[in-house]
C-alpha cells in the first residue's frame, strides 16, 4: 500500500510549461500569501530539444509577459526582439532560390508596441525558478489522476514523484498541461472534430537548427524599404494549403525555428512527417529556406499530425480552469496561442482572487469571463477557416490579412491595454455586438474570397503596413487615443470606444472597396452586402455615443494615477544648486589609524574647507 502524503494549497497547477509558469507567477504577483503548487514530469533544467509549436509573441502577449509579469528586462536580456510579421508568396512556384523570388509584405518600421521572439524552453526553465524563489512549490512528477468535486469542495490532484505519492488538495485546480488535456479528457470538455472547428484540419512539422548563415534569407541591407530588421521578425512563406514560419530564437547561437502548418486536404501527413520529407518539401517549394537550414546544424525535428482543438468550458463553477494549449490551439499563423493564454490567465487570477476574498460577484465574473474567453477562441478558430484554399493566393490573402489586422489593432489591442476584458458590463455588450456584426461579416467575406479565387480574380495587393490603402490615410496601427503616450495602463483608462468607432467605420470602407474591385456595382448594391455596411456604420455610431459617455464619466479622472502622483510630488520641487560634501569623508576614511599623522589633521581639515568653499562658488 502506498504511503501517500497529503498537502493543502490554494491552487494546484498541472503543467509547468509556458502557460503553467505564467499562471503561477501572475497569481503570486496579484494575490498576497497565496499558496501555489506546480506539477510537471519534465525536470527544471529543460533540454534544448523541448520543442514547441510556434515561438513568437505579439503585442498583447509581450505586454503580458513584460508588464503584467514584470519580465521586460528578462526578455531583453534572454530572447531576440521581434520586428513585426512579414508575408511572402513565390512569384513563380518553381523558382524560390532567393528572397527576391517572392512577392512581399514587409514590416516597414519598428512597431510602436514591442513584441519578441522566444526560446520557450529557456523561458519555462527561468520563470519556474523565479516562481520557486517567490514561494511556489514544484513537484517534478506526473499527475496520475485528478478528483474533481462539485462546488467549493476540495479537489485532489494525485501525483507521483519518483517512488513517492502525494495528494495535493486545493479548491482551485488549473490544467496547463497542454496536449495531455488532463481535465479535458476527465470531463469530456474537448472539441477536436474538424466539422466543429470551422473545417480546420491541420498538422505541423518543424525543426530547429543552429549556426545558420542568416544572410541566405536576407542580407540585412534595405536602405530604401524599412527601418527595422527583416530577419528578426516572424516571416511567413506562403503557398497552396500551407505556410512556413521562420523564427530566430537565439542571437548568439544563430538558432532558428522553421516549421510548416499544413492542411491535410492539400498536403497529407505522410508527405511531411519525417525530417527528410520536410526538407524535401522545403527544397522544392521554398528553396531559400532549405538553403538556410542546411547552412546550420540540426537540433531536432518534430511532427504533430493534428493541431486544432478547443474546449467547451474554460472556467468551471466547480473551480477548475483550462489555460494555454489545454484550452485551445488552432494554428500559429498570427501567434495567437499565447494571446488566448493571456486572456485566460488574467481571467483565472481574477476569478480565484474574487472567490478567495469571498466577493459576492465572483460567480458572475466566472460566467461572463467564461463566455468571453470561449468567444475569443471561437474567433481565433474562425481566422483559420478556408486557409487551405486561400493561403497561396497572394492577392486574396493580402486583403484578408489587412482586414484581420484591422480588428486586431483597432479593437483587441486597446481592449487588452485598458483591461476591458475584465469589465463585466463591457464584455456583455461587446459579446453581443461581436456575434451580430463581426462573425456574420467575416463568414460572408471568407465565402466571397473563395468565389473570387474560383473566378481567377486579381484584386491587387493590400499592403498591411501602408497608409495609402483606404481614405483619410488610414493604417491598421493608427492611434485614436493617447493610451501609449499617456500611459493609460490602469483598468478602464484606455478609450476603447474611440477605436471601435473608427474601426467599424474603416472596415465598412474596406468592404466597399473590396466589393467594388471584386464584384463591381452589382456586388456593392447586393442587399446582403449593403446590410453588412449598414450594420458596421450603425455600430460605429453606437460606439461614438459610448465614446462621449466614456469621456464624460472620466472627465475628472487622471489618465494615469502614477503620473498624477509624480506631478503632485513635483509641486514641492525647489532648485538647490549645491552638492553634498564628499572629499572630506573619503580622506578621513583613508587616514592611517596609528596616530603618526595626527598633526596633519588640522591642515587637511582646513584644506577640505577651502576646497568645499571653491566648489560652492
Amino acid at each position: 500500500m502506498n504511503n501517500t502524503k497529503t498537502l493543502l494549497y490554494d491552487v494546484v497547477i498541472m503543467g509547468a510549461g509556458i502557460a503553467g509558469v505564467s499562471q503561477a507567477r501572475h497569481l503570486l504577483l496579484n494575490i498576497p500569501n497565496i499558496k501555489v503548487a506546480l506539477v510537471d514530469p519534465r525536470p527544471e533544467e529543460r533540454t534544448e530539444k523541448d520543442l514547441k509549436v510556434g515561438e513568437s509573441t505579439v503585442e498583447i502577449s509581450t505586454m503580458f509577459f513584460g508588464k503584467e509579469l514584470g519580465l521586460y528586462d528578462y526578455l531583453i536580456e534572454n530572447h531576440p526582439p521581434k520586428y513585426g510579421l512579414n508575408f511572402h508568396w513565390p512569384k513563380h512556384p518553381e523558382n524560390t532560390d532567393s528572397i527576391d523570388d517572392y512577392h512581399h509584405i514587409w514590416c516597414t518600421r519598428q512597431p510602436s508596441l514591442a513584441s519578441t521572439l522566444m526560446n520557450r524552453a529557456k523561458f519555462e526553465r527561468d520563470v519556474l525558478k523565479m516562481n520557486k524563489e517567490m514561494g511556489a512549490s514544484f513537484y517534478n512528477g506526473r499527475v496520475i489522476d485528478v478528483e474533481l468535486t462539485p462546488g467549493d469542495a476540495l479537489n485532489i490532484v494525485k501525483v507521483k514523484v519518483g517512488d513517492e505519492y502525494f495528494d495535493l488538495q486545493a479548491k482551485h485546480v488549473v490544467d496547463a498541461a497542454g496536449r495531455r488535456l488532463i481535465i479535458g479528457r476527465k470531463t469530456d470538455n474537448v472539441i477536436s472534430d474538424s466539422e466543429d472547428l470551422y473545417g480546420v484540419n491541420n498538422g505541423s512539422a518543424w525543426v530547429r537548427v543552429k549556426n545558420v548563415d542568416r544572410t541566405i534569407f536576407h542580407s540585412g541591407y534595405d536602405p530604401l524599404g524599412a527601418t527595422c530588421s527583416h530577419y528578426y521578425a516572424t516571416n511567413h512563406m506562403m503557398g497552396h494549403g500551407h505556410w512556413v514560419w521562420v523564427i530566430p530564437t537565439d542571437t548568439q547561437t544563430m538558432e532558428v525555428s522553421i516549421g510548416i502548418a499544413h492542411h491535410h486536404q492539400v498536403i497529407p501527413a505522410s508527405s511531411v512527417n519525417t525530417k527528410e520529407k520536410f526538407y524535401a518539401f522545403l527544397k522544392e517549394n521554398h528553396n531559400v529556406l532549405y538553403q538556410l537550414v542546411k547552412s546550420g546544424e540540426d537540433i531536432d525535428f518534430h511532427y504533430l499530425p493534428k493541431l486544432a482543438h478547443r474546449s467547451k468550458t474554460m472556467f468551471s463553477e466547480d473551480n477548475w480552469y483550462v489555460v494555454g494549449d489545454a484550452a485551445a490551439i488552432f494554428d500559429p499563423f498570427y501567434s495567437l496561442g499565447m494571446v488566448m493564454m493571456t486572456f485566460a490567465i488574467e481571467s483565472t487570477t481574477e476569478i480565484i482572487r474574487a472567490k478567495l476574498a469571498g466577493e459576492p460577484d465572483a460567480e458572475k465574473k466566472r460566467a461572463v469571463y467564461n463566455a468571453f474567453n470561449l468567444g475569443t477562441i471561437r474567433s481565433n478558430n474562425h481566422l483559420i477557416h478556408a486557409h487551405e484554399r486561400q493561403l497561396g493566393h497572394a492577392s486574396i490573402m493580402s486583403w484578408r490579412i489587412f482586414l484581420e489586422n484591422m480588428w486586431w489593432f483597432g479593437i483587441i489591442v486597446p481592449l487588452y491595454v485598458g483591461k476591458w476584458h475584465l469589465d463585466l458590463k463591457f464584455l456583455r455588450k461587446f459579446g453581443k455586438q461581436g456575434r451580430h456584426i463581426i462573425t456574420s461579416l467575416m463568414t460572408d467575406v471568407y465565402k466571397q474570397f473563395d468565389e473570387l479565387i474560383e473566378r481567377g480574380a486579381n484584386l491587387g495587393m493590400m499592403y498591411t503596413h501602408r497608409a495609402d490603402q483606404l481614405p483619410f490615410h488610414y493604417y491598421v496601427t493608427r492611434d485614436y487615443d493617447t493610451y501609449l503616450q499617456d500611459t493609460k495602463y490602469e483598468p478602464k483608462r484606455a478609450n476603447v470606444f474611440v477605436y471601435m468607432k473608427n474601426t467599424y467605420f474603416f472596415v465598412a470602407l474596406w468592404y466597399i472597396k473590396f466589393l467594388w474591385k471584386g464584384y463591381g456595382i452589382s456586388g456593392l448594391l447586393s442587399p446582403r452586402n449593403l446590410s453588412h455596411i449598414f450594420k458596421l456604420l450603425k455600430a460605429s455610431g453606437e460606439s461614438a455615443l459610448d465614446e462621449l459617455i466614456f469621456k464624460f464619466q472620466t472627465r475628472n479622472m487622471p489618465a494615469s494615477n502614477v503620473i498624477a502622483k509624480a506631478r503632485e510630488e513635483f509641486q514641492s520641487y525647489e532648485y538647490r544648486p549645491e552638492l553634498q560634501p564628499w572629499i572630506q569623508k573619503v580622506t578621513e576614511k583613508s587616514l592611517p589609524s596609528n596616530g603618526n599623522n595626527v598633526a596633519k589633521v588640522p591642515e587637511l581639515a582646513n584644506l577640505m574647507a577651502e576646497l568645499h568653499s571653491e566648489v560652492r562658488r
